[in-house]
């Protein structure tokens, strides 16, 4: 007897402006190179019937919810990804569907101090595949706590970035080591249904 069918969650973090976006505040270098696999993955997410959750920073300017590190580029009127400007917008070409899920979060993973792991156990999610902004960080936090989870994940290494390659490569390396599979997007694709 077969076990139970996976569901899939696709969680796209951090494509907002503030961090794709040349000349923004939180600008990844790799990151406007992705903005192509980022949407064919959430095609091929759509396609498939994945429940899509997407993930994003918001914070206040007045940085009464951003990390201590952070809080010396906010004024009280304006900083990086803050709650109804267009840096914290996603970038154009990435449009969330009625029925998606949007997740706000105020650090880098995206289970930290949220119901994200309510709202994905609530649809039956099993299994994550993961695009996005920054592999070090909020790739890696959010990869480490879905594993932590006992969620089977995936994250697609030609739609995910960093800094550098070799910044990229080398946490995609230690993600694999706690058995987060690294397929590029047209590996993925055909074993998306």
């Amino acid at each position: 007897m077969a076990g139970p069918q996976r569901r899939t969650a696709l969680l796209v973090i951090d494509m907002q402006n503030d961090f794709v976006l040349p000349g923004g505040p939180m600008h990844v270098l790799g990151a406007p190179a992705i903005v192509p696999a980022v949407q064919k993955s959430v095609e091929t997410a759509r396609r498939h019937g994945h429940f899509i959750v997407w993930v994003v920073r918001e914070h206040d300017a007045s940085a009464r919810d951003v990390e201590l590190f952070r809080r010396h580029l906010y004024d009280g009127e304006t900083g990086p990804t803050c709650k109804g400007e267009s840096g914290a917008a996603l970038v154009d070409g990435l449009i969330p569907q009625p029925g998606e899920h949007i997740q706000r979060k105020f650090r880098f993973s995206a289970f930290f101090a949220t119901n994200l792991d309510l709202v994905l156990r609530r649809a039956g999610i099993s299994h994550l595949v993961i695009v996005g902004v920054q592999t070090p960080n909020c790739i890696r936090a959010t990869v480490f706590d879905a594993i932590a989870l006992d969620y089977a994940v995936t994250v697609i290494a030609d739609a995910t970035a960093a800094a550098s390659p070799e910044i990229h490569a080398g946490n995609l390396l230690d993600m694999r080591n706690v058995s987060a599979a690294t397929p590029t997007l047209e590996e993925w694709a055909k074993l998306a249904g």
